[in-house]
């Protein structure tokens, strides 16, 4: 069984259905993304699994164990972290304490975790004394990350992580994703900028108005004729 396992995920927001028997897994220390022309439901399928979304029908398991009925805060003490595109750091505080913000459920030392970040974030640790709000999107995007880390996760999940940033940043970006998925953290990242995400997934869902339309590994979806002309851009 996969280690995130969301299955026949319908439902929405209002009235209205977004998701149609969606089916999103993923395995341990490996990176999923989740792509698909705008609208069609990428972000409403990881609200779902992250439990901000109340499913008309289907169930998500972490792990073997069925979250389904789980708050986000729940899940977050299961192993789930969710880094949002917006809105994802405390602007007026510090970047060491929006770290320490990260560890709110934990009882132990964490400063050995900060110091991990710092490995993988070399400008936070220059910058750790600076607040938030002053450092670049890209800067605030690590900040985001690193928070989330500092919970600890099994499974980390990205909303647009490289959204407003540089083609040199997201690549970094992307760099450190591959890193921190080699510690045995599972990723499930939403991506507009799909070729590049697909080039480090090693498995990817194509989403179109709220189902899958494609699933494969990264490297079979990028060489798809179909998915290379509908969404990739030939």
């Amino acid at each position: 069984m996969s280690f995130l396992s969301a299955e026949n995920m319908t439902g929405g927001y209002g009235g209205a259905d977004i998701l149609h028997d969606c089916e999103i897994k993923a395995e341990r220390g490996e990176i999923t993304v989740i792509v698909g022309p705008n609208g069609a439901g990428k972000s409403t399928a990881m609200k779902a699994v992250f439990g901000m979304l109340n499913l008309r029908l289907g169930r998500v398991l972490l792990d073997g164990e069925d979250i389904t009925g789980l708050t986000p805060q729940a899940r977050v003490a299961q192993g789930m972290a969710f880094v949002p595109q917006t809105n994802n750091v405390f602007p007026s505080m510090s970047v060491e304490e929006n770290l320490e913000m990260g560890a709110f459920l934990r009882d132990d030392d964490i400063f050995e975790t900060v110091d991990q970040i710092y490995e993988l974030f070399p400008i936070l640790k220059e910058k750790r004394l600076q607040p938030a709000g002053e450092l670049s999107g890209g800067q605030r995007q690590q900040v985001a990350v690193g928070r989330a880390l500092m919970t600890q996760p099994k499974l980390l999940m990205l909303d647009e992580p490289t959204a407003g940033v540089s083609p040199i940043v997201m690549d970094e970006l992307f760099d450190r994703i591959i890193e921190v998925a080699k510690t045995g953290i599972s990723i499930l990242m939403v991506e507009q900028n799909a070729r590049q995400a697909l080039n480090i997934a090693d498995k990817g869902y194509v989403l179109v108005q709220g189902a899958n339309r494609f699933t494969d590994t990264g490297e079979a979806l990028l060489a798809n004729p179909d998915v290379r002309r509908s969404f990739l851009g030939g």
